[in-house]
């Protein structure tokens, strides 16, 4: 008995299976069932980024880790680059992780190194007003060689600039003016040695007369301070007396200010005493009499009338 095959679904099977081949190839080709998962991250550069293309590896202490995806400039700031990685998820990307530009080798290829990530940190979070996390970055070693190459020259150029003003010619001619000056004065310095010896050997002798004449004052200086400390001597005792006739000073005053008023006032008293005792004395020796009866009546004088009253 005779099969009857239908080709056109043979064919068509054909197909379908080549094509589902075709398929398999290319998405084990893409990755298939290994095929990554990648998370975004921003980082903001301060420097040139030239030769850093994109797909350029983003690498983690060494390890391949992502890959850059975008490389654009800031809008508002032109000299800040604006970096976009792709980066595998479940890498330990901290607060404290930092992005650093990096040269491979001596073909100069560019790529991004992460470095940091302390145990402790936290993980990196998206910030308000941020699409994506940003990663810090830091200064290349070719940005730090720059900069301190341009410091460097920029201080040998000042340096060139004030050894070519000191080396003007003003003060070239003046260094030689200088210098012809030193040069007279040692030639004359050289002609005048005869005299320069003999006036050392007259300082010397001086000196020598005055190391004599300091050793013979000697004696004369201590009589000087012997006879210094007798008069400081002299002049304490003078000072003691002059302190004790201030206090007799001071005794005299007192007894001139309480003493006197009262010797004054005696001999006033005195004074009355005597001329009431020489008046009595007279009395008595005009009329003794009046001893035992007193006086008598003293008589009227021209134009005065006797009122019969006895007058004391």
């Amino acid at each position: 008995m005779e099969t009857k095959v239908n080709y056109a679904v043979v064919g068509g099977f054909v197909l379908v299976l080549g094509a589902a081949l075709v398929v398999a190839v290319l998405w084990l080709a893409a990755g298939g069932m290994m095929r990554k998962t990648y998370d975004p991250y921003l980082s903001v550069v301060i420097e040139s980024v030239a030769g850093l293309n994109l797909n350029a590896p983003v690498k983690y202490n060494g390890v391949d880790v992502g890959k850059v995806e975008e490389i654009r400039l800031d809008p508002r700031n032109p000299q800040r680059v604006i970096l976009l990685f792709a980066i595998e998820r479940g890498t330990p990307i901290k607060t404290d992780t930092v992005a650093i530009l990096k040269s491979q080798g001596l073909t100069g290829i560019t790529y991004v190194e992460l470095s940091g990530g302390g145990r402790d940190s936290p993980p990196l979070r998206t910030l308000a007003g941020n699409p994506y996390p940003v990663i810090r970055s830091q200064p290349s070693l070719g940005a730090r060689l720059e900069n301190v190459l341009t410091s460097v020259l920029a201080k040998l150029d000042s340096t060139s600039n004030n050894i070519n003003a000191i080396l003007s010619d003003a003060n070239q001619a003046a260094f030689k003016h200088a210098l012809d000056d030193i040069a007279s004065v040692a030639h004359t310095i050289a002609q005048r040695n005869d005299a320069l010896d003999a006036g050392m050997r007259d300082a010397a002798r001086t000196l020598n007369n005055t190391a004599r004449a300091s050793a013979q004052l000697d004696p004369v200086i201590k009589r000087i301070e012997t006879s210094a400390a007798a008069v400081e001597k002299m002049g304490n005792e003078v000072a003691l007396a002059g302190k004790t006739v201030n206090t007799i000073g001071a005794d005299v005053k007192r007894f001139t200010a309480e003493t006197l008023p009262e010797l004054e006032r005696l001999l006033g008293e005195l004074s009355v005493l005597s001329t009431s005792l020489r008046r009595l004395t007279e009395q008595t020796e005009r009329n003794p009499s009046s001893l035992l009866f007193g006086r008598g009546a003293v008589p009227e004088g021209p134009g005065e009338k006797s009122t019969g009253e006895r007058k004391p």
